[in-house]
């Protein structure tokens, strides 16, 4: 540790450690543009100069390291004066246009500038113009001209997003932030850049001149869409949402999010959106009030039960609805006698019940440290864009990824954006075989016996191995399409093998915000129900559908629409207008924002959340639709009052215990004979129905390109 004197205080900080960490440490303020906590230092806005004893003149607190004994004065007049003087150079070309700017109200220079900036400028002559560019759907670079080089985007982009989309080109009065050859800014975390602009250069494209900051009341919640449960200030007006911003939160996204996380939002407010409930009659659709529709609903579960029985009833939730929902979208089930209800709509292997809750065998915050990582089976980029963040900064810190994968989830080292030291890229029924040659270097390197016999290692498989006995802090990871596999048991059973050989720990990504929820309260089959494929290959009678849509969020796929073609009665219950094809009735309930309610994302954390505007139209809190439900049907144990009492009955009172989750399975691992079928993973804006719906995020390149691809798909199927 070295000492230091700040404006009089002394400060212990790590050696090597800036003078700007020493201010930070000591609750002391240092003025600054290009500094971010999170990034490199670049050390070119100089706003953050500051008088150092003995130093000839004003020194960088971002760039100057500590020494022992330093004696550093922020408040003196040297260092007012220095930053006083900077400020005026950035504003010499600064089109000083704040009554217009989107910024305004919630930008840097502006604030600094009251304090720092002078009442006049001595700058007579013409400023210089930056044309703007176009970069997408979701980032406004419309006012250029506002840039002041701190360069945080570019930098961004290189170290966090792992692309770097943006550069500086020219030089001096002519330096611009671009991105060349005309290309747009791709990355899934872009949205981050607009954050962490200090002016008005940077903009959110949908959100732009919508609402001033100050009118807008913020309000927190909590990701809706993958596993990491990212938190978020959710910003509104009016009663709409109109903006989605991060959340810090350092053990679980820190201060970023993808961008699926902050546009979605366009899709509560969208023409889709479910405002009253609705009967199909004669073919066509009719609004009815909520009792109608509800008593049509428990009649009709009622007149089925006596007439199929209870095991002809089922219900498929979806991973994304909230704990509270899950557990009455259950407690209803086998309230009615049935027990076949499943959140795993996109498996094709289902585990035996009772094998514990997957999970991701490791906290988040732990894959900024993994000095090991062994991805299976993901398109880790796109399925877990803030995951892929923190291995990418594990690598830069000397960390070693090794991937099994197939083309169409790798396509090359770069469509990670990091890298990949060793990767076996495959058809997915070969994964199997790929993950038993590395058990079987493994086992060669220990001198035990392989967990599959016969199955010879290769170079790529004995790298994959070498890297994993080396290194302390390692990790095996199953992605969305191991979890999806036709052998995912196989996978996990090779998987927990190399990781207790090798000290490594296994978990799943884990597909959805409440995929660890889900499992956690039963929303599966518990003894002899049907599970999700059962389910949708036909034969019930009545099927309720819990914020889901069985075409593009299961394996089923189009043959899903048919199965449930066949049943007596599919209740919807959905925020947006959907399974109009094959439903009989539509139960307006509420999305995320507008509902109270809990995620448990991949590390088992539980997360609860207030609504942030009132339901729209006659939209209901899913929660309260089953309640009802459940007393209509006169089903006990239906009488809460809030979503607390909800998660007490079942027993949830603060995160997942540890005892409960678990990744160990009975399975043998094998290498199946003859074909599989490839394992069914939503591309990145197709996740779920806000994303699906989402104007800005259906524009993207990622969007374009994953619709392409399913277009090429059906032609081979055709």
């Amino acid at each position: 540790m070295v000492e230091i004197e700040l404006d009089g205080k002394k400060v212990e900080v790590a050696e090597g450690s800036m003078v700007m960490h020493a201010a930070d440490k000591a609750g002391t303020y240092i003025p600054h543009f290009c500094y971010h906590k999170k990034l490199s230092i670049a050390a070119n806005c100089r706003m953050c100069l500051v008088d150092i004893e003995k130093a000839p003149k004003p020194m960088p607190a971002c760039a100057t390291p500590v020494t022992q004994g330093m004696i550093v004065r922020t408040k003196s007049d040297k260092a007012i004066k220095a930053q006083q003087s900077v400020m005026e150079f950035l504003l010499i070309n600064h089109p000083l246009d704040c009554p217009i700017c989107d910024q305004g109200g919630e930008c840097q220079l502006q604030d600094l500038a009251v304090g720092y900036g002078g009442s006049a400028s001595r700058y007579d002559d013409e400023k210089r113009v930056v044309f703007h560019k176009d970069v997408g759907p979701l980032i406004s670079m419309e006012e250029m001209s506002r840039c002041i080089h701190c360069t945080r985007c570019v930098r961004f982009g290189q170290e966090m997003a792992g692309v770097m989309e943006l550069g500086m080109s020219h030089r001096g009065e002519h330096s611009e932030i671009e991105t060349f050859v005309g290309q747009s800014v791709d990355s899934e975390l872009s949205g981050n850049m607009i954050d962490i602009c200090p002016v008005g250069a940077l903009t959110s494209k949908p959100f732009r001149y919508s609402a001033r900051t100050w009118e807008l009341s913020r309000r927190k919640s909590v990701s809706p869409h993958d596993s990491t449960g990212a938190n978020l200030i959710v910003q509104v007006k009016s009663g709409r949402v109109m903006r989605v911003v991060p959340l810090e939160n350092e053990e679980v996204n820190e201060c970023w999010i993808a961008d699926r996380d902050r546009f979605s939002y366009e899709a509560l407010n969208g023409p889709e959106r479910l405002t009253q409930p609705m009967l199909k009659q004669g073919g066509q659709w009719q609004t009815v009030d909520w009792q109608t529709a509800l008593e049509y609903v428990a009649n009709g579960l009622k007149q089925i039960k006596t007439d199929h029985g209870a095991g002809s009833i089922g219900t498929l939730v979806s991973p994304h609805s909230t704990l509270e929902e899950l557990i009455l979208a259950g407690q209803l089930t086998r309230g009615l006698g049935s027990d076949n209800i499943d959140h795993r709509l996109r498996r094709a292997q289902f585990d035996a019940a009772g094998e514990g809750v997957r999970w991701l065998g490791t906290s988040i915050a732990s894959l900024s440290t993994m000095q090991r990582v062994l991805v299976v089976g993901s398109n880790l980029r796109k399925d877990h864009p803030l995951f892929a963040q923190r291995i990418r900064q594990a690598i830069r810190k000397g960390g070693v990824l090794s991937a099994i994968t197939s083309n169409k989830l790798f396509a090359d080292r770069e469509a990670w954006a990091m890298t990949v030291a060793n990767a076996t890229v495959t058809d997915s029924a070969q994964w199997v075989a790929a993950l038993g040659r590395v058990a079987s270097a493994v086992a060669q390197a220990k001198g035990v016996a392989a967990p599959i016999s016969g199955v010879e290692a290769d170079d790529a498989a004995r790298a994959m191995a070498d890297s994993l006995l080396g290194g302390e802090r390692k990790a095996v990871l199953l992605g969305n399409a191991a979890a999806h596999h036709a052998q995912a048991d196989a996978l996990l059973a090779l998987a927990n093998w190399i990781g207790a050989q090798t000290g490594a720990t296994v978990g799943y990504l884990t597909e959805a915000a409440n995929t660890v929820g889900a499992q956690c309260v039963g929303a599966q089959p518990q003894k002899d129900g049907l599970n999700a494929g059962q389910m949708l290959a036909g034969g019930l009678k009545a099927v309720l559908l819990l914020n889901t849509e069985p075409v593009f969020d299961s394996a089923a796929g189009a043959q899903a629409a048919q199965a449930l073609s066949q049943a007596q009665m599919v209740v919807t219950l959905s925020p947006f207008k959907s399974n109009l094809e094959f439903s009989d009735v539509l139960l307006p309930i509420a999305p995320f924002s507008e509902t109270p309610g809990s995620f448990v994302n991949a590390e088992g954390r539980v997360q609860s959340f207030h609504a942030v505007v009132k339901p729209m139209g006659e939209a209901r809190p899913g929660w309260k639709v089953l309640r009802v439900l459940g007393n209509l049907l006169g089903l006990s144990g239906f009488e809460y009052e809030s979503t607390a009492d909800v998660l007490q009955a079942a027993g949830v009172t603060g995160n997942v215990p540890a005892e409960r989750m678990s990744n160990a399975t009975l399975a043998q691992p094998a290498i199946a004979q003859g074909a599989l079928p490839e394992p069914v993973v939503a591309s990145i804006y197709q996740l779920d129905g806000i994303v699906r719906r989402a104007p800005s995020l259906q524009l993207t390149a990622d969007a374009r390109r994953a619709l392409e691809q399913a277009a090429a798909e059906q032609e081979v199927l055709a």
